[in-house]
């Protein structure tokens, strides 16, 4: 039968669980912060259709989207955009693992979504130390819900969490379960001697935790991890069916490349120095149907008003590339990874960030080698 206990079998086996979060993982039922239905494979699965199935689902190391385009029915063949989840519990564990969470921390969770976290953390420290925040009202009513059902009352606040909740700082330790292309200041100030723990980066790269330790108003520290989390609800940018992003196919300008795309979406240490100059566009590889092997990169801009694909056929050296709009987004990808390139293709761990009340800079090696 699935139960915490069998969750724990799997984190352990996989060898993530860590000593002081056992008894959480182990005591906590996932299944009182997931809805009955649920979203497996772009398709809802039901409990009372498939009990057996859903439990194994709740209970497996897995990640579970828990709503689809904010709560909102957008009608039958509306782009379906995941707004809330239930976080993959090895993923949960690799954060506090990174935070370094202590017996007696204040910890805030920024973006409570189901409470699940807030409950391993109430279970560790107390009720009493752990604080969450959440945008979304329906899930802030449903997370508390949540929370008392398995016995926890940590105070959880409905409001913006980039402005986070200053009544109950200061905190030891800042979590936060959204993506952030910029750290908040009002984080910083909220966590003063301490340590936020954040997945963070743009459009085009967002797949890094950024780890940072505060002191005398300045946070700073590097990065770590591969998270795939969701996009900050704050000034979040449009996404859709890709021809929801094409326009005036008719009026694009052509060229060559020598920059094979197959090639580039393994390059995953380049993507991150390219996200640095494309915050605001993101890549989509298209594969082509017909077992040839062939595919198109498309990079399209968050304001839709750009677009360029670049085409790979096996055996090639150079590839097609198609642009429009006021931007060259190839030129500009192509141009950040030369950039890289020139720079000695570093490692994403050689890159850091520094976060002040002006603002924040990314840098390599050193702190002021300053690179974005």
């Amino acid at each position: 039968m699935s139960s915490p206990e069998r969750l724990l079998e799997i984190l352990t086996n996989k060898g993530v669980v860590l000593p002081e979060w056992k008894d959480a993982v182990a005591s906590v039922r996932r299944e009182l912060f997931v809805p009955d239905t649920i979203e497996v494979d772009d398709r809802p699965l039901s409990r009372c259709e498939r009990p057996q199935r859903w439990l194994t689902v709740v209970y497996g190391d897995l990640p579970i989207v828990t709503q689809i385009n904010d709560g909102k029915d957008l009608g039958e063949g509306a782009y379906r955009l995941p707004t809330s989840s239930s976080s993959m519990p090895s993923v949960m564990l690799e954060m506090l693992a990174l935070a370094d969470v202590q017996e007696g921390h204040r910890v805030m969770d920024a973006g409570a979504g189901t409470g699940y976290n807030l409950a391993w953390l109430s279970h560790r420290l107390g009720s009493k130390n752990v604080f969450g925040i959440d945008t979304d009202s329906v899930l802030v009513e449903q997370a508390i819900k949540n929370l008392r059902a398995a016995g926890y009352s940590p105070q959880v606040i409905c409001g913006d969490a980039e402005k986070g909740y200053p009544d109950g700082a200061p905190y030891d330790r800042w979590l936060a379960t959204f993506t952030v292309p910029e750290i908040p200041y009002a984080w910083v100030e909220q966590t003063p001697a301490g340590r936020i723990v954040a997945p963070w980066g743009g459009s085009y790269h967002s797949y890094s935790f950024t780890v940072l330790d505060t002191r005398d108003g300045i946070a700073e520290g590097r990065f770590a991890g591969y998270p795939a989390f969701m996009r900050t609800r704050s000034n979040r940018p449009p996404r859709g069916y890709l021809r929801d992003f094409l326009d005036h196919r008719d009026q694009v300008t052509r060229s060559k490349t020598t920059l094979s795309p197959r090639d580039l979406e393994t390059e995953y240490e380049a993507k991150f120095f390219i996200g640095l100059a494309l915050p605001d566009a993101w890549s989509l590889m298209a594969e082509a149907d017909d077992g040839s092997d062939e595919a198109t990169l498309w990079i399209l801009a968050d304001d839709q008003k750009s677009w360029a694909s670049v085409d790979y056929v096996p055996g090639h050296d150079t590839f097609t590339v198609e642009q429009y709009g006021p931007r060259g987004l190839w030129d500009e990808l192509e141009s950040a990874f030369r950039l890289w390139e020139h720079r000695g293709r570093p490692d994403r761990d050689r890159a850091g960030l520094t976060v002040t009340a002006e603002g924040q800079h990314v840098w390599l090696d050193t702190p002021d080698n300053i690179i974005d």
